[in-house]
């Protein structure tokens, strides 16, 4: 490719006129002939021998690509957008073998040789196999996706041959399938899909792979088996939705959105996925103490913004809440029992064999619920010092007011997906 091969020259050129000992190498799916045509991601590491300084490889990766931002994983890197291309310029180390790597990315060139000398001729089933994955939502191994990375699809051609043979075996995945193409890890992993790493055996390279996306596309592959279609591979985008769509969704479902937006913090995906989850499991355990019914809720991003939607099915409760005590016969316990709720606004009273009284609900709407604990609540660091800094909140049809085209397609999906599983 004439764009890589041109960033590595001048890398290379670089080191040399610095003296670095240093190899740049195309490493990923542009390597080995399997990226999707839409896809316009180039992956250049630039590899240095173990003892030496990865910061030397990474000014040379600011130089060549001087208007870059900097980002972080395991070590710093460059992005940079060059030629049309979005790219990654990122430091290894050349470790002689995978069984000694210095860093996560160190074994990405061994995964370029290992795919690269075994793809050839089967190219196109990977393509096929990729954007299908893709047609089907469930394509790419970052934490807000949780599907499958371009790695573990290659592998998975290579296990089961071609395109149709990876969807004939998908039909028989059941959680903690077990795949290990050259039959030497030993290692024990609980992911629902395992695919041990070839060139690392004591790694699960479907780790990121969720429960939900492997049935997912277990059940979109019976689906095409069963009426091959071309939609499953180009779906219809959905457009966001209107006002007016928004108003008849929730006056049809009889539901309560509740919306609660603020800054989303300056980390990355991965970083910042995990955290909107745990956040919104904290949130719903919130729901469900102080009585509320949730019955669905999903986390996102729009422009610069991080967003928890709730959907609730009860959002108002009565101000008088029942309180059940101990068997009536357990007198010491009786006693703190009562002691601990000394003015109800009835009973105690005893009702199937236990006490019981009627106290004054703290909550009675799930909106104030979340105005009021949100700032109790622990969200992760990054989270809560974002909605400490300002949030906000919105109900119903206040989700009207936010315009913003991300955060509608946001909502049709929510709302209007449909996925083939059977």
């Amino acid at each position: 490719m004439e764009t890589s091969a041109s960033i590595i020259a001048r890398i290379e050129d670089l080191a040399r006129e610095g003296g670095l000992s240093l190899k740049a190498m195309l490493v990923g799916s542009a390597a080995r002939g399997t990226w999707l045509s839409e896809d316009h991601d180039l992956d250049i590491f630039l590899g240095v021998p173990p003892g030496c300084d990865l910061g030397a490889a990474l000014e040379i990766a600011r130089r060549v690509a001087p208007d870059h931002e900097e980002k972080y994983a395991e070590h710093a890197y460059v992005h940079a957008r060059m030629d049309g291309f979005e790219v990654d310029l990122v430091p290894c180390y050349l470790v002689e073998d995978a069984a000694c790597l210095l860093s996560a990315v160190d074994r990405t060139p061994f995964h370029t040789k290992y795919v690269g000398s075994r793809i050839i001729g089967r190219e196109d089933d990977v393509l096929l196999l990729k954007q299908f994955m893709k047609g089907v939502n469930v394509y790419g191994s970052e934490l807000r996706v949780g599907g499958f990375s371009g790695y573990l699809a290659e592998l998975l051609v290579l296990c089961y041959g071609s395109f149709a043979g990876v969807l004939q075996a998908a039909n028989a995945w059941r959680p903690g399938q077990r795949l290990d193409l050259e039959g030497h890890g030993i290692a024990r992993h609980s992911e629902p899909l395992i695919m041990v790493d070839p060139v690392d055996p004591g790694r699960n390279v479907a780790a990121a792979l969720t429960l939900d996306k492997m049935l997912l596309f277990a059940g979109a592959a019976r689906s095409f088996l069963a009426e091959p279609k071309l939609d499953f591979f180009f779906p219809a985008s959905l457009a966001p939705l209107s006002d007016e769509e928004l108003i008849a969704q929730i006056n049809a479902r009889g539901t309560m959105p509740i919306l609660l937006e603020f800054a989303a913090p300056d980390v990355v995906e991965d970083v910042l996925y995990p955290q909107l989850r745990k956040a919104e499991g904290s949130i719903k355990a919130l729901i469900d103490r102080n009585g509320f019914s949730l019955l669905r809720s999903d986390v996102s991003t729009y422009r610069d913004r991080a967003l928890m939607l709730f959907e609730m099915q009860v959002w108002q409760l009565s101000k008088a809440c029942p309180r059940i005590g101990p068997p009536a016969w357990e007198a010491d316990h009786l006693s703190r029992f009562l002691a601990a709720h000394p003015r109800p606004l009835s009973g105690p009273y005893i009702a199937n064999g236990k006490v019981v009284v009627e106290e004054a609900r703290q909550y009675t709407s799930a909106r104030d619920l979340l105005a009021e604990e949100i700032a109790n609540l622990s969200l992760g660091k990054h989270l809560s010092a974002s909605i400490r800094d300002g949030h906000n909140i919105y109900a119903g049809r206040e989700l009207l007011s936010i315009k913003d085209e991300g955060f509608r397609i946001f909502l049709a999906h929510y709302f209007l997906a449909k996925f083939r599983i059977g």
